[in-house]
């Protein structure tokens, strides 16, 4: 191994907490067991390190643990499952697409929001925007006339 790094390091390193750290390798997302020192304490090296932050993106663009799992098998068993692999990434591609089209549709709502507040702040209307009344949806009418 390149460098013994402690549980520690590893997490300074990977923005993981220790805990997370330990879960990761409790739920076989790591390419195989850490070895441990002479006093068996977890010693990490840096292809672990660089695993673990690819295994954090994976995380925090909402794939699966199952899916993580099934990659770095996947990954340890070597040659010939690329096509596997591939399959995998691309349907989480898939769903991190379709995260980013409602995220997008969600911000084009606060904008449109934000507008509708910052023109009527402007115009010294604001107290227009909310009457005591059962309000419609001024969002909704935002985005319909930015669609015209």
């Amino acid at each position: 191994m390149d460098e013994d790094l402690t549980i520690g390091q590893v997490s300074e390193r990977t923005g993981l907490g220790v805990h997370a750290l330990r879960y990761y390798e409790r739920e076989g997302l790591l390419m195989g067991p850490v070895p441990r020192s002479a006093g068996g304490r977890r010693a990490y090296g840096r292809l672990d390190v660089e695993w673990l932050v690819l295994c954090n993106r994976f995380r925090s663009c909402g794939m699966p643990v199952a899916d993580i799992r099934r990659y770095a098998s996947l990954v340890s068993a070597g040659p010939g499952n690329e096509a596997e692999r591939l399959e995998l990434l691309r349907e989480h591609e898939v769903r991190v697409r379709a995260e980013i089209e409602q995220l997008s549709e969600n911000l084009a709502v606060i904008e449109s929001k934000a507008r509708l507040y910052s023109d009527h702040l402007e115009a010294g209307t604001a107290s227009d925007l909310w009457t005591g009344q059962a309000p419609s949806c001024l969002a909704v009418e935002a985005l319909a006339a930015r669609g015209r």
